[in-house]
Formats: C-alpha cells, structure tokens, sequence
C-alpha cells in the first residue's frame, strides 16, 4: 500500500533512514548498508542514496544471512567506512536542518550506532538529531496492548504497508516512512517537533515497562536496566535493540 496522502497530519514530507550492520551492538558493530531517502505526502519516494560499506571488520554469518552482504562482497564492492559515516551523517544532517523530520524504525538503534561510527572515524556525530519520528515508539504508545512482535514487517503488515525485501536497507526505510504517515492518520500525532518530545518520554516509559517484564521471566537481572534514552542512547545493550 502507498498511502493516499499526509497532508492534514504536517506529514508532507519526510526523510527515510535506515541501517544494516554487523550485529546489534551499538557500540561496537559496524555500518553495512545505509540508505536516506525523502518521501512526499503520498509516500513516493522522491530523492534517495544508498551506500555499501566494507566495515573494517569480519561481517558475522548470522547478520550476512539477515541482509545479503558477505565480508567478500563488502570488501569488493562497499566504500571506506569513513567515507559512508561522513556522507551519512551530512545528509542526515542537511534534512534536518532544513527542519524535515527524519523517520527511522527503532531510531534509537540506528542513530545511536551512526553516532558510535562517527566517533570511532573522528567524524562529528548526530548527538541530538531532532525532528526524529519513530514508528516502533509511535506504535507502541497508541497500540500498547496489541499482542504479537513489533518488527519492522509484522508492523507493516498491521498497517496494511506493503514490505518487499526485509532487512534491505532502502526497503526497510521506505516502509518505515510509509507506517509513521499512516499512524499519523489513524491517530492523534502532535506536529513533528511536539511529537518529538512526547517520543523522548514514551521511549523511556516504554523501556521502564520492557525492564519490569524482562525481570520478572528471569531475562534480565534485577539490578539491570534498559536503556530508553531516545533517539540517541549510550549504550550496547543488545536487549534494547
């Protein structure tokens, strides 16, 4: 599905961003593939860039079996880290200059990671990225008891948003983009830079509850605690990726 319009909900146009990585380490793992696009009202993407990165580093089996992208095709075919970190990061950042709001599905994931990546290279990084809209906090905030995952795909599907090619990076965007226009039909959303703010609380509140459960079925240890700093956390916690 390709969302009629989002005009009535400030939703004229949106940038897209997603990443691929090496593993869900924020700290420590490594950028893959990356894609920024912009999306107009109807959810048509109308300017995009991809990048393939060779990481530095080995890319494990388990995530090349997720996103397609073996250490071989990587070390062949994808650009210096540096080189995708700076573009990345300056495209981001020339968006959101430009007050775009830029969608990303479980953006603390993502921006928190391009941020670890820009330090790593001496590349200032996105340390407070705003206006951020985030589907996975959006979603769980007005939906909060709908049983089932909150993947990126199973989300979609919720929303009728057609997903082709999960786990690819342009693919993974795009949908993102075309759930947050069309929660910003189905539910009451603020303006994007109201929204911002009302996701930084909702993202903690949400990790707070997340923290509670993962105690109480022995996942996590009591004196643990999620990181629900949002859009850009500091931690590698792979239990809230």
């Amino acid at each position: 599905m390709t969302p009629a319009s989002a005009s009535s909900t400030g939703l004229t146009r949106v940038a897209v961003f997603d990443l691929e990585t090496t593993g869900i380490d924020v700290t420590r793992d490594r950028i893959v593939t990356a894609h920024v696009g912009v999306l107009d009202a109807t959810g048509r993407e109308i300017a995009a860039k991809d990048w393939l990165c060779d990481p530095g580093i080995e890319i494990p089996e388990a995530a090349a079996a997720v996103h397609g992208i073996t250490t071989e095709r990587a070390r062949a075919l994808g650009r210096p880290s540096a080189d995708v970190v700076r573009e990345v990061t300056a495209a981001l950042r020339s968006l959101l200059s430009q007050g775009v709001p830029v969608v990303a599905y479980n953006a603390s994931y993502d921006f928190s990671l391009l941020a670890h990546e820009g330090r790593r290279h001496g590349i200032p990084p996105l340390v407070d990225p705003f206006p951020v809209i985030d589907p996975f906090v959006i979603d769980k905030a007005f939906d909060r008891y709908r049983p089932g995952k909150r993947t990126l795909s199973v989300v979609a599907e919720h929303y009728a948003v057609h997903l082709d090619g999960a786990h690819d990076a342009s693919a993974d965007a795009v949908a993102a983009g075309r759930v947050a226009q069309e929660l910003a039909r189905r539910f009451p959303l603020p303006p994007p830079a109201e929204l911002h703010s009302r996701q930084v609380a909702w993202a903690r509140s949400q990790a707070a509850s997340l923290t509670e459960y993962f105690i109480s079925i022995g996942r996590l240890d009591p004196e643990r605690r999620i990181d629900g700093t949002w859009p850009v956390r500091g931690t590698g916690d792979p239990t809230s990726g």
